[in-house]
């Protein structure tokens, strides 16, 4: 893959008093959820041909969302400027049941690429509906992932946007009562929030299981172990991915001097290098590898060519495709159709 537009070593090799190295955090980067989408998208071009629509971003990754443009995705906001009769691919976010029905109307050809663990929450947010349960909404307003969940229920959900939201919510009957969350949340500020939530309705509920996903806590204990060694932290991850804006704010809380994001290596100021001996990088569940590799190859002109892995994870799993995707237009079944565990 060529390299990502920019200057090539721009950064300068200046003196530090001590040794100069990096910290590589591992986990990082593609989740199984973002890895399916993505795929998703791809396979669909392969199988049906330019264009494929998408809705919304298929991940909240612009350098993924540019790439798959110039193959022939065209992403739109909503359904309605997808052509009658064409494919349309739904993100990894998930959609509400409207959006779905919409798709249908129209006779859309709909790929449902929402992230399993995503589908998960939708589920769960069914079932306590059913069962005429308040279900409190741990998330940010305006994300797809919350607009999604909550259009499952509407009638049943109330948004909780943060720890200090909790003091304005109320409910009907705090016997009936649970809280769910957003998947790609700080495990630490969502505890807070359901601590909180607990102290003032104390018999709420839990969800069956952990409802942020496995890669998102991943990147965070990660993150958490190198920042403590790290005066700088570098996060690889676009502005509107929460879990990239997490891992920033992570790393300041658990003693990075200082934590930036970039969507590109070319866009790390040469001044955050300024007396730093060691640097931290990490990336979120929706980038690629390559973007990684960038900045790492650039920190490595400015001296910081000496790399230590730091593992607290192994992660393996495969999602299976969507359904429509499995086999290619001559009926042969795609070698990772129905996901599991992958060696390394």
């Amino acid at each position: 893959m060529p390299r990502i537009p920019g200057t090539r070593n721009r950064l300068k090799d200046n003196p530090v008093t001590g040794h100069k190295r990096v910290l590589l955090a591992a986990p990082r980067g593609y989740c199984a959820g973002v890895d399916r989408a993505v795929v998703a998208v791809e396979k669909a071009l392969e199988n049906y041909g330019a264009p494929v629509y998408v809705r919304k971003q298929i991940v909240h990754n612009v350098h993924v969302v540019s790439t798959l443009e110039k193959r022939g995705a065209i992403f739109v906001e909503e359904i309605d400027e997808v052509p009658e009769g064409a494919h349309v691919v739904f993100s990894a976010h998930g959609v509400s049941p409207a959006v779905v029905q919409g798709a249908a109307d129209r006779g859309l050809q709909a790929i449902d690429a929402t992230c399993p663990l995503v589908t998960k929450v939708h589920r769960e947010a069914v079932r306590f509906a059913r069962d005429d349960f308040e279900i409190l909404l741990i998330g940010h307003e305006g994300h797809e992932e919350v607009e999604g969940t909550a259009g499952e229920a509407p009638e049943h959900i109330t948004l909780v946007g943060s720890p200090d939201a909790v003091a304005d919510i109320e409910v009907k009957d705090p016997d009936k009562v649970v809280w769910l969350s957003q998947t790609t949340l700080s495990v630490d500020e969502t505890m807070e929030t359901v601590r909180r939530l607990r102290e003032k309705f104390p018999n709420l509920q839990d969800p069956p299981s952990d409802d942020i996903c496995y890669a998102t806590q991943n990147r965070q204990v990660a993150i958490k172990k190198v920042a403590q060694g790290a005066d700088l932290v570098i996060v690889v991850g676009s502005a509107n991915s929460s879990n990239s804006v997490r891992l920033v704010e992570v790393a300041l809380e658990y003693g990075a001097k200082a934590a930036y994001r970039v969507d590109y290596a070319h866009e790390v100021k040469q001044e955050w290098l300024d007396g730093v001996e060691t640097v931290g990088v990490t990336s979120g569940a929706s980038v690629p590898e390559v973007l990684v590799q960038e900045l790492l190859d650039d920190l490595a002109a400015a001296g910081y060519g000496d790399i230590e892995t730091v593992q607290t994870a192994e992660e393996d799993l495969v999602f299976s495709l969507p359904k429509e995707l499995r086999r290619d237009t001559a009926g042969n079944r795609d070698a990772r159709a129905l996901g599991g565990r992958h060696s390394a």
